[in-house]
C-alpha cells in the first residue's frame, strides 16, 4: 500500500499526476498512526481493500449491505473468531469515517454494521509458574543466546513483542545506578522500563560485547522478529520438562501480568508495569485468571500431561 510521502512527491515544477481518490483516502488514513500501529492497521485495512478487489467492488461506493457481507465472511469463511472480526471492523469502520471527514463520501456505510460480541476477558492463556520456570530453564540451557533474553524480556518484563524486537544496543544504559532498556511502545512512546539483575544478565549474554546492532539477533544475525521469536519459543517449548500448550509471544506477556495478580500487587499498579492506556485491558486479563481459577480441571486439561510419570519431581503434589 502506497505511503503519504509516495503519494505526494516533490513535483519540481511539472505538473502531478492524477491521484487515485482511493489510494489518497487510504494514505490519508494510515497517516493518522505510526510505526507498529500503522503496520497493523495497514495490515488489516488491505484484507477490506482485497476482499472488495476480489468481488469488483469499489470501497468508496460501498454501502451497509456490502459491509455485511464482508463481517459475514470473516465469520462463516474464513471462521474468525470474534476478536478479530472487530479489531477489522474498527479498521473500516476508521477508515470510512476519516472519508467522510475529508468529503470523500457523505456518510461512512459502516455505521450501522453490527459486530460480533467480544468476550469480556481476554482469549489468551497464560503459562503457569512451573510452565513458566521450565521455559525459562530450556531458554537458559539453550545454545542460542538470544533464547534466554527474549523470554525474560516478554515474560519477567512483560514487553510487547514488537517492543522486544525493536530494542538495540543503544538503548542500554544506567540510570541513577540501575540498568534500564528504553523501549518504544505504542504510539511511538518511550519510556525507560528497569532491568532485574536476573534479565541484565541475560541481555548482556544476547549483547555479547556489541556496541551497537539490535539487541535480539536471528541465526543470521539479522534483527529478530516476531516470526523469528515465535519458532524460538517453539523450539523451547519442546525442550522444556514440562508439557505445555501451544506458544506465541503474546502468551508470555499475559503470563507476566497474571503471575503479578496472582501474587497480590495492586490492579492499577499491574496496568502500570502493563503499560495499559486503558484499566479495563487489565481487569480482561483478571476475569480470565478469575474464570481459570473457577475451573481447574481445565487448565489440567489443556496444558498438563496426563501421565503421572511425565511429570517432574516439583509437580507431583497434586496441586498446581
Amino acid at each position: 500500500m502506497t505511503t503519504p510521502h509516495e503519494l505526494l512527491p516533490r513535483g519540481g515544477g511539472t505538473p502531478l499526476p492524477q491521484v487515485d481518490p482511493l489510494r489518497l483516502a487510504a494514505a490519508a488514513y494510515l497517516a493518522r498512526y505510526k510505526d507498529a500501529s500503522r503496520v497493523h492497521t495497514e495490515s488489516d485495512l488491505r484484507a477490506f481493500l482485497t476482499w472488495c478487489a476480489e468481488r469488483d467492488l469499489d470501497p468508496l461506493i460501498a454501502r451497509r449491505p456490502h459491509i455485511e457481507l464482508y463481517v459475514r465472511w470473516m465469520q462463516e469463511v474464513r471462521r474468525f473468531k470474534p476478536s478479530t472480526v472487530s479489531r477489522r471492523m474498527s479498521i473500516v469502520t476508521g477508515f470510512y469515517r476519516t472519508c467522510v471527514i475529508d468529503g470523500v463520501l457523505e456518510h461512512s456505510p459502516a455505521d450501522y454494521v453490527r459486530r460480533p460480541n467480544v468476550p469480556p476477558e481476554s482469549p489468551t492463556l497464560g503459562l503457569t509458574h512451573l510452565q513458566l520456570e521450565a521455559l525459562l530453564t530450556a531458554a537458559r540451557e539453550s545454545t542460542n543466546g538470544n533464547d534466554f533474553a527474549l523470554v525474560c524480556l516478554l515474560g519477567l518484563l512483560g514487553l510487547r513483542i514488537f517492543e522486544a524486537t525493536g530494542a538495540d544496543v543503544e538503548d542500554l544504559w544506567e540510570e541513577h545506578g540501575h540498568r534500564v532498556l528504553r523501549v518504544r511502545g505504542k504510539g511511538g512512546k518511550v519510556v525507560l522500563v528497569p532491568l532485574p539483575p536476573a534479565v541484565a544478565r541475560a541481555v548482556d549474554r544476547a549483547v555479547d560485547g556489541r556496541e551497537h546492532g539490535p539487541l535480539l539477533r536471528s541465526r543470521r544475525g539479522g534483527r529478530m522478529d516476531r516470526h523469528a521469536a515465535t519458532r524460538r519459543l517453539r523450539q523451547l517449548r519442546l525442550a522444556a520438562v514440562v508439557r505445555m500448550p501451544k506458544i506465541h509471544p503474546h502468551m508470555l506477556r499475559h503470563t507476566f501480568v497474571t503471575t503479578m495478580l496472582d501474587a497480590g500487587v495492586d490492579l492499577r499498579d499491574v496496568q502500570i508495569a502493563a503499560r495499559h492506556a486503558d484499566p479495563r485491558t487489565t481487569m480482561r486479563y483478571d476475569r480470565a485468571r478469575n474464570n481459570l481459577d473457577r475451573h481447574p480441571n481445565y487448565i489440567l486439561a489443556a496444558s498438563w500431561p496426563p501421565e503421572r510419570d511425565q511429570l517432574p519431581r516439583s509437580g507431583r503434589s497434586g496441586g498446581l
